[in-house]
């Protein structure tokens, strides 16, 4: 991969760290699929990613890994080529599964960061105990859905969130496992009422997948992670 241009901003040093950083991504579609291609373009080499999910026809509107040609694949079987597109000498460990408190050991194992892109609150609260419980970095992703403004998006702490139903849900479930803190990227703005299936549109995961990756790469730099 010719990382010259991310050199030319960010110097050697900084780059190497970069390269140097292992990534589990927990969740690899609308959120989760952009944070991963935006990691690998600004250099990390070294990928877990974990979904059990297809790419189905209504992904099309907003997710990476999701064409025509890739409906019926395993979402992460499809990011894992779009990684090693970008870079040759990228390692990407795939899990086609379904994380839960019974495998996260498993499937996590070693790695600098984690970033939650589930959207299932059960395995999202799971995930983040588990991370907490054993030290590890971790960031979540909140709400992106049933929004189409123009979107602003923040890291905060989830028990100072607002305006966000899933972050509601999460922050229930993550007082009753005694977790106190917990970085978050979630939307300045307030979600539409829609009953039924949440609705999306193509930018928003997308720039909150890129936020995310940004608030990634930002914290190799100042050495946080």
């Amino acid at each position: 991969m010719d990382n010259s241009r991310t050199e030319i901003l960010i110097g050697e040093e900084n780059l190497k760290k970069i390269m140097s950083k292992h990534m589990t991504i927990v969740g690899t579609g609308g959120v989760g699929g952009y944070v991963a291609v935006m990691l690998a373009r600004a250099g990390i080499e070294n990928f877990t990613l974990i979904d059990f999910d297809d790419v189905s026809s209504s992904n099309i509107n907003r997710q990476i890994v999701a064409y025509k040609g890739t409906i019926g694949q395993k979402k992460v079987d499809v990011l894992k080529r779009m990684i090693e597109e970008i870079n040759e000498k990228a390692t990407v460990r795939i899990f086609a599964e379904r994380l839960t408190k019974e495998n996260i050991s498993r499937l996590i194992g070693q790695t600098d960061i984690v970033v939650d892109a589930i959207d299932s609150v059960k395995d999202k609260i799971d995930l983040i105990a588990y991370c907490k419980e054993n030290n590890i970095n971790i960031i979540s992703a909140m709400g992106a859905g049933n929004r189409y403004d123009i979107p602003q998006f923040k890291l905060t702490d989830i028990y100072s969130t607002c305006d966000d139903g899933l972050a509601k849900a999460v922050r229930k479930g993550l007082r009753e496992r005694g977790v106190k803190s917990l970085e978050v990227v979630t939307s300045s703005s307030k979600a539409k009422k829609i009953d039924g299936v949440i609705g999306s549109i193509s930018f928003y995961p997308a720039m909150s997948g890129c936020f995310i990756a940004s608030v990634v790469i930002n914290k190799i730099i100042e050495d946080k992670i």
